[in-house]
């Protein structure tokens, strides 16, 4: 019997209704890498929906990863909302000031139109640019942060927990403005080409919050935003934990949940067994220092615990790779999966 390799959409489809396919899918969540292989700083780097596009597509041919990923950075939107963006040579843009200057603030606050954020737009163009290229064989991930995640950002984290604890009429107004800033975010990045969003809400992992506050904020939010967001999604806690929610999780119409390596992998997927398609759950810090051998050891001890009866898809545990992790480990992390992840998994 002959058999054809899978394209790395069909493998991701497979894995996703929890069945196996020729092999374990595994994410390289690099951002700024593609600055890297164009061999310009970051700032240059994202300045430019075809620097960006180039830089993902030498990264795929490169590594042989199963989606592309025409994330930025993470203060993108505070950008859009008017705020300011600090850049660094050897890391991931940071926000600065908060575009919040105060609690009362809120109150005159509005979402940004998509057609007058600039900001935006690269990344739209970006998507485009990589669906042209790549059509239907290679997923392409987009990103939001979300409604209820964003705004320590948006007034910085004090700020946040105090309206959170004690300010319901202004927590309330902010978490409308963010949803249908994040709704719309969402379905402009699918119309553009995005296969799936990646839904990024570290501030409800277990180690920010407790499940009690979770299932009354976060998880409401999500369900609500989730619903109305037109296409596939994956929730990620950029490294928090989240086993002790993610029966919630489940719940909130999400496909995907990003782990953290601080959990036990076995447990997260039992937990998530034919309800979550688990993300994860590689160190991304630790990966800086990891040598070959250790690098194979890792990723072969990973795809043993988790990769059985499909659902799992190799990455890291926080959605995006530092900047100094080397070459080096990336391609082992490639050629092991490729090695030892082809189903069904051998023992």
């Amino acid at each position: 019997m002959i058999t054809t390799q899978m394209t790395s959409m069909e493998r991701v489809l497979k894995t996703l209704s929890h069945n196996e396919p020729d092999r374990v899918p595994f994410f390289l969540l690099c951002t700024m890498h593609g600055a890297k292989e164009l061999g310009i700083g970051i700032k240059e780097y994202f300045s430019s929906a075809e620097h960006v596009i180039e830089g993902q597509l030498k990264l795929l041919k490169k590594f042989g990863s199963d989606c592309l990923y025409p994330f930025f950075y993470a203060p993108l939107e505070i950008e859009a909302f008017g705020g300011e963006v600090i850049f660094h040579d050897d890391g991931p843009p940071n926000s600065g000031e908060p575009c919040i200057k105060k609690a009362e603030d809120i109150t005159k606050l509005f979402a940004p139109k998509l057609s007058d954020a600039k900001p935006l737009h690269r990344v739209l163009d970006t998507i485009k640019g990589l669906k042209e290229n790549v059509r239907n064989d290679v997923p392409i991930i987009g990103v939001v942060m979300s409604p209820f995640s964003i705004p320590v950002m948006q007034l910085g984290f004090e700020k946040y927990l105090e309206i959170m604890h004690y300010r319901a009429d202004l927590f309330d107004r902010l978490m409308q403005i963010n949803e249908e800033f994040c709704v719309e975010w969402a379905n402009a990045q699918l119309q553009a080409g995005a296969t799936a969003i990646c839904y990024f809400d570290p501030i409800s992992s277990s180690t920010i919050i407790p499940r009690e506050l979770y299932e009354k904020t976060g998880f409401e939010i999500a369900r609500r935003t989730i619903s109305r967001i037109k296409g596939a999604t994956a929730t990620h806690f950029a490294s928090g934990k989240c086993l002790k929610i993610v029966d919630l999780v489940s719940q909130t119409g999400t496909a995907v949940v990003g782990v953290s390596s601080l959990e036990d992998i076995v447990q997260l997927k039992l937990s998530c067994k034919n309800k979550l398609t688990v993300l994860g759950n590689l160190n991304g810090i630790e990966m800086r220092r990891w040598t070959t051998e250790q690098t194979k050891k890792i990723v072969y001890d990973v795809i043993q615990k988790a990769a059985n009866g499909g659902g799992f898809i190799l990455s890291d545990n926080h959605g995006e790779i530092p900047f100094q992790v080397p070459d080096d480990v990336l391609h082992t992390i490639s050629e092991t999966v490729h090695s030892f992840g082809q189903y069904p998994i051998r023992q």
